[in-house]
C-alpha cells in the first residue's frame, strides 16, 4: 500500500505492508518517530496504530531546546 506523509518538514510516499504500524512506515521513511506528530483529519494518531490502506498523513515536526 502506498503511504504519503505530508508537512513542512516531510513531502513522501513509500510503498509498504499491509498491516505496518506508523512507526515502522516513519523508520522506512527515514522519518525519525520521536520528533513528529503524526495526524489524519485533524486528529492525533498514536505511532502504534496500524495502516490498512492507503492514506495520506501530515507529519507535523516537534521542536523542543533551550
Amino acid at each position: 500500500m502506498q503511504i504519503t506523509f505530508h508537512g513542512r518538514d516531510h513531502n513522501c510516499t513509500i510503498e509498504v505492508d499491509d498491516g505496518s504500524s506508523i512507526r515502522q512506515t516513519l523508520e522506512a521513511a527515514g522519518i525519525l518517530p520521536s520528533t513528529v506528530v503524526v495526524s489524519f483529519e485533524d486528529r492525533i494518531l498514536p505511532h502504534s496504530t496500524i495502516l490498512n490502506a492507503d492514506v495520506k498523513l501530515l507529519v507535523t515536526t516537534v521542536s523542543s531546546g533551550g
